[in-house]
């Protein structure tokens, strides 16, 4: 077989041209075979949720991300709930947190358990972001089954992370991790009647 220097110039050339060129293809082509898989085939209606995972912060959030990115995981829920009378009721379930959208936002999935195999599991799911504006995390939370829409602001106040906003009866709302470890938090539910002069505990979350 000729080699390209005993070929034409323009031939010689060209082959040479091809053969960076399938360098280049072969080059690109294992890139994209490391990289992070793109979107499942198999079944299309869950490319979405493929798509929406992301690895890790994105690099614009800068020392905002560590704020929330320690919570990132899965978690062994013992949820309370504080009745007015005082008395707790428990429940076990998961809390699961993860990065969405290029990094740029991040989702929890919060879980109970059925109490029985024939009840349903409650489950509801937050996204939280950074507004760069107000120099505070936006949560939007919403639980179809019950009819929540639940929106909070609010981001670190010391070793806690404090959210705050309002219920649909016009109570305020106090939503906080507290404790917070490598392996450990607990998560605080509080509201107000008189404008944040006093507050009561309805839910304490221990998760580990």
């Amino acid at each position: 077989m000729a080699q390209p220097c005993d070929l034409p110039r323009w031939i010689a050339a060209s082959v040479a041209a091809a053969s960076l060129l399938c360098g280049a293809l072969s080059a690109a082509e294992s890139a994209r075979v490391a990289a992070p898989k793109g979107p499942a085939t198999a079944d299309p209606r869950r490319d979405m949720i493929t798509a929406l995972a992301a690895p890790g912060p994105h690099h614009s959030l800068g020392n905002e991300a560590g704020v929330l990115d320690r919570l990132v995981g899965t978690w062994d829920c013992d949820y309370s709930f504080i009745a007015e009378d005082g008395s707790v009721s428990h429940k076990p379930g998961e809390l699961l947190f993860g990065w969405i959208i290029d990094g740029r936002a991040l989702q929890d999935i919060w879980i109970g358990y059925p109490k029985r195999p024939s009840d349903e599991r409650t489950i509801g799911t937050s996204v939280r972001f950074f507004d760069s504006k107000s120099k505070l995390w936006r949560v939007v939370f919403v639980a179809p089954a019950f009819g929540v829409l639940t929106l909070m602001q609010g981001g670190a106040e010391g070793d806690r992370i404090v959210l705050r906003g309002q219920d649909s009866d016009g109570s305020s709302l106090r939503w906080s991790f507290n404790e917070i470890k490598a392996d450990s938090f607990v998560w605080r539910g509080e509201k107000s009647r008189d404008g944040g002069k006093t507050w009561r505990l309805e839910e304490e979350h221990h998760m580990k």
